[in-house]
């Protein structure tokens, strides 16, 4: 597929799609929130590289990142049904 390997987290961070938390104190919604938006990001990504590698004839590594849109969208629903939860009843 390409690529770099990247094995520091520092370095992973500055390429990654997703944006750095801010700074300082968050509230716990606003993390789960940007934690939601993060997983989409990510999904959205290996939707794309998926519909690739189908172009491409790599099977395994479709299945591989089929599998991993599959988890992925377990965690967003979970991630989302527990801000609707959240907002609902202000806990």
């Amino acid at each position: 597929m390409g690529g770099v390997a990247v094995g520091d987290p520092r370095h992973a961070a500055q390429i990654t799609g997703v944006p750095r938390p801010p700074g300082g104190v968050e509230d716990a919604l606003a993390m789960v929130s940007r934690l939601l938006e993060a997983h989409e990001t990510i999904l959205a990504e290996a939707r794309d590289a998926a519909t690739r590698t189908t172009q491409l004839g790599d099977g395994g590594t479709h299945d591989l990142l089929s599998q991993l849109i599959r988890t992925g969208e377990d965690q967003v629903r979970f991630l989302a049904e527990q801000l609707v939860v959240t907002l609902r009843t202000g806990a």
